[in-house]
């Protein structure tokens, strides 16, 4: 027969290494969790370049992927936004403006508008591109592009002309 002098050095051993297993796992996780946050905030941060980037001159992006949904990009922490008007046309613009870029809050879309993240000013899509060339205003940032074949085409150049918005 055991007796209870022999069982519990046995039964405390064995939850001691129960407990330090459950600490190594809990420890585990918690560094896995952390390496993931730390990439998702690096990535989105610095931002790699989205669309198809050909060499180092130009962002091509095909007009088959362009909708009446703006559809937002980053060219190396630059930020910009891509959407057909009702009309057909190409729209291009930076997601932040010459007064409110500060406040990093960009632009989002409500039906056929971009609604500024920050003010609350709404600016129809039709007119994006036309009415902000020289620049200033709460207005979504001018971006140059244009159409080549069945691409659209932005010059990196121009992108990086709007990098004072996203310091």
């Amino acid at each position: 027969m055991v007796g209870v002098a022999e069982v519990l050095p046995v039964l405390i051993i064995n939850k001691m290494e129960e407990t330090q297993s459950i600490q190594i796992k809990k420890s585990t996780l918690m560094i896995i969790g952390v390496v993931a946050i730390l990439i998702v905030v690096l990535f989105l941060r610095n931002g790699s370049p989205t669309g198809n980037v050909v060499g180092a001159s130009s962002i091509q992006i095909s007009l088959s992927e362009i909708s009446e949904q703006a559809t937002f990009y980053n060219y190396e922490g630059i930020r910009y936004f891509v959407v057909k008007a009702n009309d057909g046309s190409i729209k291009t613009a930076f997601d932040a403006c010459d007064v409110c870029y500060s406040s990093n809050k960009g632009y989002r879309q409500e039906g056929n508008q971009m609604v500024c993240n920050n003010c609350g000013n709404k600016y129809p899509i039709s007119g994006l591109g036309t009415e902000n060339k020289a620049g200033g205003g709460c207005w979504p940032g001018y971006l140059p592009s244009k159409v080549e074949g069945d691409n659209l085409v932005i010059r990196a150049s121009d992108i990086e002309k709007g990098r004072y918005r996203f310091k």
